[in-house]
């Protein structure tokens, strides 16, 4: 893998490297999702290579995280399974939270929450001119 043309300058001035070797750790993890086949061997590679990497963040990624729950990884590329809409939901309710300070009741923000999660397209009624 080549580096992106805009990582050269953070290359360059990053004393010790790491944003330069991160992205290069992180790439890999990119293509598991493309083939089960060889996700098991890609990701025992990247473990070891993330493990030696000298990035405390990512050795202790690699090390208590990825290798607690390598069983799972497979398991959630082949069905193709994403928590993103969980997280998408979740963000939507965080704002609502916030755009709910100061109400008085929590039922009127329980309320507001199921409204802006329903799926409904509610718009307030506009100004003729």
């Amino acid at each position: 893998m080549e580096p992106a043309a805009h990582l050269e300058s953070p290359r360059r001035t990053d004393p010790k490297g790491q944003l330069y070797r991160s992205w290069r750790l992180e790439e890999p993890l990119r293509l598991l999702g493309l083939s089960l086949d060889r996700a098991g061997g890609e990701l025992n590679r990247w473990v070891f290579r993330a493990s030696h990497s000298r990035i405390p963040e990512i050795v202790e990624l690699s090390k208590k995280k990825i290798r607690r729950r390598r069983p799972d990884i497979p398991r959630t590329i082949e069905p193709g399974c994403s928590n993103a809409r969980l997280e998408a939901f979740d963000n939507r309710i965080k704002a609502t939270i916030r755009m709910a300070y100061g109400f008085h009741r929590v039922t009127n923000l329980i309320a507001l929450i199921m409204l802006r999660c329903s799926g409904f397209d509610i718009r307030l009624p506009q100004p003729t001119i």
